[in-house]
């Protein structure tokens, strides 16, 4: 690569004067642009060093690759005579930019609370779905599994039991999670959550037929009758509450000081909070969030399938704008309450709309001719077919748009037999052709319908588009083995530190889990310490101590980033033992992070290890291993031979 080239072209697809300031990490420059309506986006896709570029948090992020894009943000430096900055610079800048946008922060918002419980939620909606599978009539005979195989009553009863629990007490992990996010103490917002379901409240699932019923009971306070209300699979009140918490403690916080603080700022909190949240906060937002789900329900039931189908459309749009971060609150309340609401009828949506853009990436693999573009296709196609579209949305089918477009007719289509049959979703789940097993059991068939419409309507349209718009589109030449070009050897990639193993595309970083830098695999961190994958030389070695690049001595080129933007961090809790050139034989010591730190400041401390040369190699396959220790074997890569190469780019 020549990295003076690279900056040139970059500056002349985004423009020299369109740049505020520049920035890098491990793998991307980061740049606040001043116009990103002036970007060619074309020439930078079609740039063959430029490997992905994004825009998020206000910066526009140009994938360029460990050991490279140092060089190139330097040569850029040089160009332009920007003023170097950091990355924490830089989002300072971002965040002035312009008028901080209320709503987006307000997704920003929602987003935070929910994706951390989102597992939690996930899992007992799984459970639930296994229990209806056991208990529901009619599914697979005209008896019940439990009533032909009376032996499954205990386990199925015990499966309920758990499936209840995330529900039951969703106000403890909402309280936790979202005065977390407010900047509050998450235990006292775990408590408070606590005191919303206590069990001597009257369940916050009979308030209504309670209170219908004459027979809610009160506390009676200086003459001030206040219900014993429950609040039992709630959402809003939850929020307001855990707002109200926070908002409290950091005032107490401000004004006590020393021993008083500490004593005092906890029991003045809860005791203020638990008040405001049975006279005022809690009855008045449970109206609200009452108002607002029977709303929801009764549109769904007035506008039926044609409401469901102009859903269906504009379900992709939403996710390209980020306003489906605010779905997981609403679905929660949905299901929590499937009794009177029915379930979801986001859920089966999002599974068609995903299924879509999952088929429509597949016909762009079948019917173009270009090798990236191919490779890219492939790999986020089957991601989006089990529930993560950003991949085939963001790569593949808005690049080229009439994908994005055919997918969105067939989402609609496929919703509008949704609305037909009246399929609704009782667990959160994998939004994608595993998501049947979140449908009510009556349901299920006909969702397998409407994904079989949704995939195969999305294929073909995209497909006949696809052979008359690329019919022009230039063939890649097929690489002759014998030119030169280096061999790489077979190999085994070791496990650079402990924990347990996760798949890299489950990553929360669209930039790994799309596998933009390469295949790899994910460890979720037991150990402080960090050893090298394999015998090779260093080539990336940051300040930061963040990331390391290794090239090591076969030829494979490996990228072990530790953690989720801890670039922010500038070195703190990390330490290194090497630097940029030093020859390491595999396991030897690279340098140390505190991961439970790293945690307790914010951060994700997810380490990924990326082969970045990927396309070298016939295949990439991670170990299948739960757990792993620094030496374990990782990732097992197999060379490509000269007729394997020649097939693959044939």
């Amino acid at each position: 690569m020549k990295h003076a080239d690279v900056a040139k072209r970059i500056l002349q697809d985004i423009g020299k004067d369109n740049i505020q300031a520049a920035a890098h990490c491990a793998t991307r420059l980061r740049l606040v642009l001043k116009d990103s309506k002036a970007i060619n986006q074309k020439a930078l896709d079609d740039d063959p060093d430029v490997k992905g570029t994004f825009e998020t948090g206000g910066q526009f992020q140009i994938i360029i690759g460990p050991g490279d894009v140092d060089k190139v943000y330097d040569a850029l430096v040089g160009i332009t005579g920007l003023k170097e900055a950091t990355t924490d610079d830089i989002k300072k800048i971002a965040a002035t930019a312009g008028k901080p946008n209320p709503f987006t922060s307000f997704l920003k918002m929602l987003s935070d609370i929910f994706i951390p419980i989102v597992p939690a939620l996930v899992a007992g909606g799984l459970l639930m779905a296994l229990y209806n599978v056991l208990s529901s009539p009619g599914l697979f005979m005209s008896q019940s599994v439990v009533q032909a195989v009376p032996s499954l009553k205990g386990l199925a009863d015990m499966v309920n039991t758990m499936a209840s629990a995330p529900f039951t007490f969703l106000p403890i992990l909402l309280g936790f999670s979202a005065t977390k996010r407010f900047g509050g103490n998450q235990y006292l917002g775990a408590t408070i959550g606590m005191i919303m379901v206590l069990p001597t409240l009257v369940n916050g699932y009979q308030v209504a037929a309670v209170t219908a019923a004459g027979k809610m009971t009160y506390w009676n306070i200086f003459g001030l009758h206040v219900a014993q209300a429950g609040y039992q699979g709630q959402v809003l009140p939850v929020l307001g509450v855990a707002f109200l918490l926070a908002t409290i403690e950091k005032f107490l916080h401000k004004h006590l000081k020393g021993a008083v603080d500490f004593t005092f700022t906890p029991l003045l909190s809860i005791i203020v909070t638990g008040f405001l949240t049975f006279v005022v906060v809690g009855p008045v937002l449970r109206a609200v969030s009452d108002f607002l789900t029977n709303g929801l329900v009764g549109l769904y039931n007035a506008t039926g399938w044609f409401g469901m189908a102009i859903f269906g459309v504009f379900y992709s749009a939403i996710v390209v704008t980020g306003l489906h971060q605010t779905f997981p609150a609403i679905e929660t309340t949905l299901i929590a309450a499937k009794a009177t609401t029915g379930g979801s009828f986001i859920f089966p949506v999002a599974s068609m709309a995903n299924i879509a853009q999952g088929g429509a990436a597949a016909a762009v693999f079948f019917a173009s001719k270009d090798s990236k573009q191919r490779a890219l296709a492939s790999s986020s196609s089957i991601s989006a077919l089990l529930g993560i579209t950003e991949p085939a949305i963001f790569g593949v089918n808005l690049k080229l748009r009439f994908p994005f477009y055919c997918a969105a007719i067939a989402s609609g289509i496929a919703s509008a037999i949704l609305g037909l049959f009246h399929v609704l979703a009782w667990a959160m789940g994998s939004a994608g052709v595993l998501g049947f097993i979140s449908i009510a059991p009556k349901s299920i068939v006909a969702f397998l319908l409407a994904a079989v419409i949704s995939l195969v309507t999305s294929f073909v349209m995209t497909f006949i588009v696809a052979k008359r718009v690329l019919k022009n589109e230039p063939e890649e030449a097929p690489v002759d083995p014998t030119t030169g070009e280096e061999t790489q050897a077979d190999t085994v990639i070791a496990a650079p530190v402990a924990g347990t193993i996760e798949t890299i595309t489950q990553v929360n970083d669209k930039v790994f889990s799309a596998e933009i830098m390469g295949k790899g695999i994910a460890i979720k961190p037991a150990s402080d310490e960090v050893h090298s994958p394999v015998t090779g030389t260093v080539t990336v070695a940051y300040p930061t101590h963040h990331a390391y690049g290794i090239k090591a001595d076969d030829g494979a080129e490996v990228l072990i980033h530790l953690g989720i933007d801890t670039v922010d961090l500038k070195g703190q809790y990390f330490t290194s033992k090497v630097g940029q050139g030093d020859h390491v034989n595999t396991g030897d010591l690279l340098g140390t992070f505190d991961y439970q730190a790293i945690a307790n400041a914010g951060y994700d401390t997810t380490v990924m290890i990326v082969i970045t040369n990927t396309n070298a190699y016939a295949s990439v396959e991670p170990v299948t291993t739960p757990t792993v220790k620094p030496g374990d074997h990782l990732v097992a890569l197999t060379a490509r031979s000269s007729d394997s190469a020649v097939a693959t780019d044939l």
